[in-house]
């Protein structure tokens, strides 16, 4: 729960996976609910549709009596809807959320209320709306201002900013809360900005912040660093540099088919026929069977089969999430029979897998093989 309030996503999914894990052999449904609403918000910082989580979290939750972590998981359905690209549910839902959460006085919802809010309005491309409905997030007058909520929808901020012609305003925004970034090593502020820097800035300085976006660890942020992909190419097709924009347009697109980011999907497909790519079906979607593969593995798993593929050992993957070497080979002896390969080569060969997101879903609670006891 700290990793999660002061804006670390990977952390908070880490631990918070685990526990889910302990309370499901344990049977404590009140603190489950908590923990899998807890949860979605930092899945879908990571690349995570999260929309399972939100589901059983608001079933259990108001099967155990507990009225506050119902609302949260409402405001909360209405932002996976929303990146979903369910643009009328969520801005349907978010009216709802925002009643139930008002009543209450509850800020850190109203915030997430206003990021579906912001979401939905770039799908439809109302970036004018969008940018005052994400502006709320960022005065301290506002009910919806949340001290590190607001995190969350920095990127989306400046987005808006720029299709909106609000960028000077954006800037000031973007300064204040960087002043904040000099004090908490949050990682969702620090890569939200890189992003924003980068969206914001001048011709003449954009290359140098996008490159330098890119160079972030991003390995547990397929979502974001996809975001950074699809601005960085899209400034570069408008630069006229079309063999560099089709790269990166094309490895945005993939990750935002597989994780069902559709409004975002079709942004890019549209931005790669500008730059005279046909813009067809990103490698996973040519490869079913592979998909389904992918979809079959457990978070954690998925996550072990990404590192082994960018070449890591088994001690290097381990040190990075706290297991022992030989349980990170007992996880890789599991995983390459189900993606049918049979070394870290034709791992790292494998359509999709470098861009699919990270599925904690129903796969990860039902099956509890995500954590070692060692």
């Amino acid at each position: 729960m700290a990793a999660h309030a002061v804006g670390d996503p990977v952390r908070a999914v880490d631990f918070l996976g685990r526990a889910e894990i302990r309370l499901r052999q344990q049977g404590r449904l009140g603190l489950l609910s908590q923990v899998l609403i807890m949860q979605v918000l930092d899945h879908l910082e990571l690349g995570d549709r999260a929309r399972a989580l939100v589901e059983e979290g608001r079933r259990l939750a108001r099967e155990t009596g507990q009225p506050i972590w119902d609302a949260g998981s409402l405001s909360l359905h209405c932002v996976v809807l929303a990146l979903r690209g369910k643009t009328d549910e969520a801005l349907t839902m978010a009216a709802e959320a925002e009643r139930a959460a008002g009543g209450r006085r509850l800020g850190d919802l109203l915030a997430c209320v206003q990021l579906a809010r912001g979401y939905a309005l770039l799908n439809l491309g109302e970036y004018h709306q969008a940018y005052e409905e994400l502006r709320r997030l960022f005065d301290p007058r506002d009910a919806a201002f949340h001290q590190t909520e607001r995190f969350h929808g920095v990127m989306y901020l400046a987005e808006a900013a720029l299709h909106a012609g609000r960028v000077d305003d954006a800037r000031q925004v973007i300064a204040r809360i960087a002043a904040d970034a000099a004090t908490t090593p949050a990682p969702t502020l620090h890569l939200h900005l890189g992003y924003a820097r980068a969206v914001l800035a001048p011709d003449d300085e954009a290359a140098d912040l996008f490159a330098a976006a890119l160079r972030a660890d991003l390995v547990r942020w397929p979502w974001l660093r996809a975001r950074i992909e699809f601005a960085y190419g899209s400034w570069l097709r408008k630069q006229r540099r079309g063999g560099q924009a089709r790269q990166l347009l094309r490895s945005a697109l993939t990750t935002f088919d597989i994780i069902g980011a559709v409004s975002w999907a079709e942004q890019a497909r549209a931005e790669l026929r500008a730059s005279g790519d046909r813009a067809g079906p990103p490698a996973a979607a040519q490869h079913p069977d592979m998909q389904a593969a992918l979809a079959a593995l457990s978070a954690q798993e998925l996550q072990i089969a990404r590192l082994a593929a960018e070449g890591r050992s088994n001690r290097e993957i381990g040190e990075r999430l706290y297991l022992s070497p030989r349980t990170i080979g007992s996880h890789l002896y599991r995983i390459f029979p189900k993606l049918d390969v049979t070394s870290r080569t034709q791992l790292a060969a494998l359509p999709g897998l470098l861009s699919a997101p990270f599925e904690a879903g129903v796969q990860s609670a039902a099956q509890p093989t995500m954590q070692s006891a060692d």
